[in-house]
């Protein structure tokens, strides 16, 4: 069980991290992030993933776990989240958007790759033990670059919006979901994901089987 570790859950402001004024506190807030993991850890989670996009936070956290007597709590990190629209049915869903403002300050430019390769090294250097793309499916290139720059897993996050428009564009018959699907996926596969987190998950394994 791998559990998502944030602050968006517990803000009436909807921001990842704390907010003073007008901006998010990236320092203030590492201390709470690493708490979170910790208490996912004790509850029984298998795996911690930091989507909050603080700096610092993958080394507050591991920080956290081996003082607790949690090392063998594997950290996947979501080290290069794009600012994306492809998140917004989840948005809509989780009712999840910030109340004001956006994310663009702490979340990565969509134009920016060579971002994502610093971000990666940074969590890498402070130890997690993943590294995550997030989108995928815009983001193909990007996965492509960390799986050349790094030897740890890669992992790949088909997001919401992905898998909605597939599933849209089905239920109007202009095209055949089982092969998009199975398409998509080979595609984050083929550009260097270890893994791949998809709603369309059980969809998959039920192809993979038949």
């Amino acid at each position: 069980m791998i559990t998502d570790v944030c602050l968006c859950q517990y803000t009436d402001h909807g921001h990842c991290g704390c907010v003073e004024g007008e901006r998010v506190d990236n320092d203030a807030t590492l201390d709470l992030i690493a708490r979170t993991a910790l208490s996912h850890a004790k509850a029984g989670a298998d795996m911690v993933a930091p989507s909050d996009m603080m700096d610092g936070r993958v080394a507050e956290i591991r920080e956290a776990l081996d003082e607790n007597n949690l090392s063998h709590v594997p950290i996947m990190a979501y080290s290069a989240k794009y600012c994306s629209a492809y998140y917004g049915p989840f948005r809509t869903a989780a009712d999840s958007a910030p109340k004001s403002g956006d994310r663009r300050t702490y979340q990565m430019d969509p134009a920016n790759a060579l971002e994502a390769i610093r971000e990666a090294s940074m969590d890498v250097e402070e130890g997690a033990d993943i590294i995550m793309v997030k989108p995928a499916l815009a983001y193909l290139d990007i996965i492509c670059r960390v799986r050349q720059e790094f030897d740890l897993p890669v992992a790949a996050y088909n997001v919401s919006g992905e898998y909605a428009m597939i599933k849209a564009a089905a239920q109007m018959g202009w095209l055949d979901e089982g092969r998009v699907m199975m398409e998509t996926l080979t595609a984050i596969k083929r550009a260097g994901a270890d893994l791949i987190l998809t709603y369309f998950a059980l969809d998959a394994a039920r192809a993979l089987r038949a």
